[in-house]
């Protein structure tokens, strides 16, 4: 095969997986709700507050809530993260087609390369669009409050996409190893908000919490936002080591699901 029509096919094979999701109502819903419909509850809820009682309530802008908002966001988006690698790496198994497209040909790795593009592309257009709604209620709903600068917005923005890509490459590593959708969810969800802000919390592990990816991932958080982003103590580590750990987080992940997609019984 030329590489013309080899990149032809994988990008039919990536267009393929994207319709898939795009069907899922229910996904499409859930992901929706939990970043676009969040933002737009929490900055309305916010405001709502402030218009009725405005010496107990400040506005919904400001550098403070777009902290606070980064901070639910970076959550909420992984959550969806989880939920949607799950639907895009075994959503072919629940429905019992994989063996189908085994059959037909596909390379197995091309299969499983195909979910994480077409995953993200699924899931970030959600995570943009809330973030976008966030940035502009921080801006319009200032008031007296400092107005966030272009460069934190954009370092603010691009921590929280990156939050939500490192959970989604997680996961699609993981519902491949488990071949479970109900586990993966569980157990990413188990260690992103419950496990994760524990080890974070045990001074006495000192460096070993360096490797926790969530420890990485908060260290990224833009300093001007404050602990509103931040999620337990912080702890200091070097731009290499940041890169390090996440990388290595995410190669493991991604290396042992395209292993076992590649050696599960069709």
């Amino acid at each position: 095969m030329s590489t013309l029509a080899y990149i032809d096919a994988s990008r039919r094979l990536v267009g393929a997986d994207l319709l898939k999701l795009r069907r899922r109502h229910g996904l499409v819903l859930v992901s929706s709700l939990l970043t676009i419909g969040a933002m737009i509850v929490t900055y309305g809820v916010i405001e709502l507050l402030h218009v009725l009682a405005p010496a107990t309530h400040g506005p919904a802008g400001g550098v403070v809530n777009l902290g606070h908002a980064a901070f639910v966001l970076a959550a909420l988006g992984s959550v969806a993260a989880a939920i949607v690698a799950s639907a895009a790496g075994g959503g072919d198994l629940d429905a019992g087609v994989y063996r189908d497209l085994v059959v037909t040909g596909r390379s197995r790795l091309a299969l499983y390369a195909s979910r994480i593009p077409a995953g993200l592309a699924f899931l970030l257009p959600f995570a943009s669009a809330a973030y976008t709604v966030a940035a502009v209620a921080c801006v319009v709903l200032a008031g007296h409050r400092p107005v966030p600068t272009v460069d934190l917005l954009a370092t603010s923005g691009l921590w929280v996409l990156a939050e939500v890509v490192f959970y989604y490459l997680l996961a699609i590593g993981v519902v491949c190893v488990t071949g479970s959708r109900s586990y993966t969810i569980g157990i990413v969800l188990a260690f992103r908000l419950a496990l994760t802000p524990i080890l974070t919390s045990i001074s006495a592990l000192g460096v070993v919490r360096e490797l926790v990816p969530g420890v990485a991932l908060q260290d990224l958080t833009p300093a001007a936002l404050g602990d509103a982003a931040r999620q337990g103590p912080h702890v200091a580590m070097s731009g290499a080591a940041i890169v390090t750990v996440l990388l290595v987080w995410t190669t493991v992940a991604l290396v042992a699901g395209a292993v076992r997609d590649s050696t599960r019984d069709a």
